[in-house]
């Protein structure tokens, strides 16, 4: 077979050790005879369980617990020698671009940060497709960070941080690149460097052999399944630690609230935001207007100039039952947060203001009441309950149940800014609310606002389904593509940016 090459400038020192996870993928094969052609890599080093053969030559098995752990990564820095590591995240088949192992060490070494990553493609069936990634910044500590499938390491970088790290199972990795975002910086180099290829059999490539190495059937390599308690237990501990070492971790006391305070037209309001969503609004409506209560509430609705039969049905609905507030705002450039602000700054709010999307349903007619009382007993600013995904017939979908049971008491506050959000349905005390606001956007404006609350203010949880989440083609979450991806990670990781800078900011005082 006809081996990949580099063209090369010339004699030069190896910058490179490489770390490759093998596991039985054809595909790695490929991977090792590029790095070992470059004329930039010294040694290279195949991940591998105890009881995987290894006969690539040219190449020194490295036994690991798994490519995750805190072991590994201390491998990995004992064993390079070189300016740089080159490590490898899956276990897929690497096609590097021109120059690519040239163009990492040179920015590398012109930044000075201790990692960089960079775009790629990903290579299905014969169109490779881009995969932009997005920058790192303050705010990127969410365990799911996409950094692709190659990064590198500065070597003394690499070597301090592996000090610092625990014997970690799920979270090594996770807790070094932490640990050197804390010391040197991340860096993306914004260029399509290398292609990505799923496990093939390739011509001269030995066959997949990960069945026979699968450890009580789970591959070594493949990526974690966040829903694993060990593995969120561990990354909430090497969240935490990096908290407190950048001084923006939150003490467990959290201040209550004065649930009297102000003065309300009914106990609580149903908030829904909405725009053109004529096939769902009347099922989210009716789900909300069922609600049996032993207090007064409302349902405030705010229709977002809706250019479809959304307005006349919701028209209709207030002709029925006058607990139907229907808002057309004055303003057209309004987001779902703007859309809220609407709704609590209004005077037919009430003293709880609970979400209800425009796709969705409350469980049943116990929803309302459940939250209050929470808000109740806790004296909370705040109160997030258990949602279940379904399609648009109620058949649970997955991922099923979501409860985020990452959220403790002792430290939710701190663990919300590891994940990617709260949960649903959400519900706020209107007096907070009124003081906070959401910023006026149309993705993550729940999440922000509610790392907001965190700071300051205890937040309530109920952990049984009290919320029926709906997926469908043409729903807002169904196949967002990567750059909708993106863009909405990036402004996540930019409110996480603005929380632990005020958090910082607070701990100071």
């Amino acid at each position: 077979m006809k081996r990949p090459g580099y063209q090369t400038t010339g004699v030069q020192r190896a910058q490179f050790t490489a770390f490759v996870p093998y596991g039985g993928n054809p595909g790695t094969e490929w991977t090792v005879a590029q790095l070992a052609g470059s004329g930039m890599v010294g040694k290279i080093y195949l991940l591998t369980p105890e009881n995987t053969p290894v006969t690539f030559k040219g190449c020194f098995p490295l036994r690991v617990q798994s490519l995750a752990a805190g072991s590994t990564m201390k491998k990995i820095a004992a064993k390079t020698t070189t300016p740089y590591a080159l490590l490898v995240l899956r276990d897929v088949a690497i096609e590097f671009g021109q120059f690519a192992l040239e163009r990492i060490a040179s920015v590398a070494g012109a930044t000075g940060e201790g990692m960089v990553y960079s775009d790629h493609r990903e290579s299905k069936g014969n169109s490779p497709v881009p995969h932009p990634v997005i920058d790192y910044q303050e705010g990127s500590i969410r365990d799911d960070f996409d950094f692709g499938s190659v990064v590198a390491l500065e070597s003394s970088a690499l070597k301090g941080a592996a000090k610092e790290i625990d014997n970690y199972r799920h979270a090594g990795f996770y807790a070094l690149r932490l640990a050197i975002a804390r010391k040197r910086g991340i860096f993306r180099i914004a260029e399509t460097l290398y292609t990505k290829s799923e496990p093939v059999t390739l011509p001269g490539i030995r066959p997949d052999i990960r069945p026979e190495i699968w450890n009580q059937g789970e591959k070594l390599f493949d990526y974690l399944d966040q829903s694993n308690r060990a593995a969120q237990i561990e990354m909430e501990k090497a969240a935490t630690h990096h908290l407190k070492k950048i001084g923006a971790w939150l003490k467990p006391v959290r201040a209550s609230v004065d649930l009297n305070e102000g003065q309300f037209p009914v106990t609580a309001s149903i908030i829904i935001p909405v725009r053109d969503r004529g096939n769902t609004i009347g099922d989210a409506v009716a789900s909300a207007l069922r609600q049996q209560t032993s207090f007064p509430f409302n349902v405030i609705v705010v229709d977002n100039h809706s250019t479809d039969e959304t307005t006349d049905i919701l028209r209709t609905f207030a002709m029925r039952d006058s607990r139907l507030v229907h808002l057309i705002p004055s303003r057209t450039d309004l987001g779902i947060g703007g859309c809220w602000n609407e709704a609590v700054q209004h005077p037919s709010c009430g003293r709880f203001a609970a979400q209800l999307d425009s796709d969705d349903l409350y469980l049943d007619e116990s929803t309302l009441s459940r939250i209050v009382d929470r808000f109740l007993k806790d004296r909370c600013a705040m109160v997030v309950g258990t949602y279940r995904t379904t399609d648009l017939k109620l058949r649970e979908i997955p991922p099923g149940v979501i409860d985020h049971r990452e959220w403790t008491p002792d430290n939710g506050p701190n663990n919300a800014l590891r994940v990617n959000g709260f949960g649903a349905p959400r519900a706020f005390f209107t007096p907070v609310l009124r003081h906070v606001k959401f910023p006026n956007v149309s993705y993550g404006e729940d999440y922000a606002v509610g790392l907001s609350v965190s700071r300051r203010y205890r937040i309530g949880r109920i952990y049984e389904p009290i919320y029926l989440c709906r997926r469908w083609e043409g729903n807002s979450d169904a196949d967002p593509g990567i750059a909708n991806v993106n863009l909405n990670n990036w402004y996540k990781d930019k409110a996480r940016t603005i929380e632990i800078r005020a958090r910082q900011h607070m701990s100071t005082k």
